[in-house]
């Protein structure tokens, strides 16, 4: 019985280890959106008074790549997910949602709060021959005290809201009630690519 049981074991483990393979992004090696979705919902679930949501987008990334190639546009990107995962910590998940957009649950006490934000502020990406490359990212925060639900896509929608809202100012906008009332699908502003499926909206 040693052998097979022996056998079963390692393949019961390459599987696992395969089917998380396919849940990373490769690129930047956050998860992917279904991924980051369900293990942002489970954290939220277990700790709803403790948890930070941001939304990122990247500003101009479509002019950075043209102008820099789509190696620089990969580093780029690479730079967000390592940052995003690195702010996250062990405790919390980070996801690519699509494209130049990215999101990051963290458990944070609320006393904490504001100043591990302020530590997301836009700082250079190094590139070839010790050069930078000329990346802002916009950030939207978002926690259930503050917009009063716990509900992920509501989280996610507001997060978005207040991103927007603070589109190319380099700064972190945290979310507001208000910003519940954006039409969202999915936790995105509808008309932003990938929207589709179910309206979530607050009265």
């Amino acid at each position: 019985m040693a052998v097979p049981l022996a056998g079963w074991t390692l393949h019961t483990t390459v599987l696992r280890r395969r089917l998380t393979a396919a849940q990373r992004d490769p690129l930047t090696g956050t998860w992917r959106r279904q991924a980051f979705t369900d293990r942002a919902q489970r954290l939220m679930e277990r700790h709803p008074d403790e948890v930070v949501l941001v939304l990122a987008d990247a500003d101009h990334f479509k002019q950075l790549n043209d102008t820099h190639g789509h190696a620089a546009g990969d580093t780029a990107l690479a730079s967000i997910g390592a940052r995003l995962t690195d702010w996250a910590g062990p405790h919390g998940v980070a996801g690519r949602l699509g494209g130049d957009e990215f999101a990051a649950l963290a458990r944070i006490k609320p006393r904490h709060q504001a100043l591990r934000l302020d530590h997301l502020a836009n700082r250079p990406v190094p590139y070839e021959d010790g050069g930078a490359l000329p990346l802002t990212v916009s950030l939207g925060a978002a926690t259930p005290a503050a917009i009063g639900s716990s509900d992920l896509p509501t989280l996610m929608g507001a997060a978005d809201a207040a991103m927007y809202e603070g589109k190319h100012t380099g700064t972190v906008v945290q979310a507001r009630p208000d910003h519940t009332r954006t039409p969202s699908i999915n936790g995105r502003r509808q008309g932003r690519p990938g929207t589709a499926a179910r309206t979530t909206t607050q009265p």
